[in-house]
């Protein structure tokens, strides 16, 4: 049975600049059992309701602007799969989570920028979940949970967002040693209650959690760490390290 995964996809430049989350992705894919499709709940597909991407070739879409002109060239190619989004449909409505299908949803680069390191070629099917994030996080653990049968069926369900998210804070010629304190606790914080299973305190991090405003002034780059939550059973963490002093760019796994 594959695990499941919240996965930090920090800045676009990552498809171009791995540092050292790019490898650890590449080792994370290489040590799994090759997917027979992906189900990504992405940091970048909010919405007011619950919907599931069901085009046959989704594009690959630069949703960013200011980077180089190579990035805009990136393409992830993966076809969609109509029939695994309809299960999806299925799957939410019999757990009480009513969706709908969106045929034209493109490939964000929450979903094609961490695919693109883990899995280059573009061959396993890829679907979407979007991120109903105005219903916070016990919401999003409901979703993993409606899903996490798939899981059985090798089927890789993966939580894109960021540890910490506060992109006014980010110091831009920070080495990669440098970690900003607030930004640590917080996440050490997190990982604590990942592994003792503290399923209350996870819900109400932002009244409980150490610099958990100044970590996410908005909680949309957390939320899809409730879905992998929810999908999944036993926390290990599969990498860790931050990114301009206050980006982190953690990985982990729920086995």
């Amino acid at each position: 049975m594959l695990p499941s995964l919240f996965i930090s996809h920090g800045s676009p430049m990552l498809a171009l600049q791995p540092g050292a989350s790019g490898p650890a992705l590449k080792r994370l894919a290489a040590a799994l059992p090759r997917p027979k499709a992906i189900v990504v709940m992405s940091a970048h597909w909010e919405s007011r309701e619950l919907l599931v991407s069901a085009s046959p070739a989704p594009e690959t879409w630069h949703d960013f602007g200011g980077f180089p002109r190579e990035l805009f060239a990136v393409q992830y190619p993966a076809p969609g799969d109509p029939a695994l989004a309809q299960r999806l449909v299925e799957l939410l409505a019999a757990d009480g989570l009513p969706a709908r299908l969106d045929h034209q949803r493109p490939f964000d680069h929450g979903t094609w920028v961490p695919l693109s390191l883990m899995y280059p070629a573009a061959d396993i099917p890829v679907v979407q979940v979007s991120l109903p994030s105005h219903m916070g996080p016990a919401l999003q653990t409901r979703i993993g949970q409606a899903l996490a049968s798939l899981r059985k069926e090798g089927i890789l369900l993966i939580g894109s967002g960021s540890i910490t998210h506060n992109l006014s804070e980010l110091d831009w010629h920070a080495g990669p040693e440098s970690i900003e304190p607030w930004a640590r606790d917080f996440r050490d914080w997190v990982v604590d209650k990942l592994a003792t299973q503290d399923e209350a305190g996870l819900h109400d991090y932002r009244k409980q959690a150490p610099h958990a405003v100044r970590s996410h002034p908005s909680d949309e780059h957390l939320l899809p760490l409730y879905f992998a939550y929810g999908a999944g059973g036993q926390f290990t963490v599969a990498h860790q390290g931050f990114t301009l002093g206050a980006l982190g760019m953690d990985i982990y796994r729920f086995d």
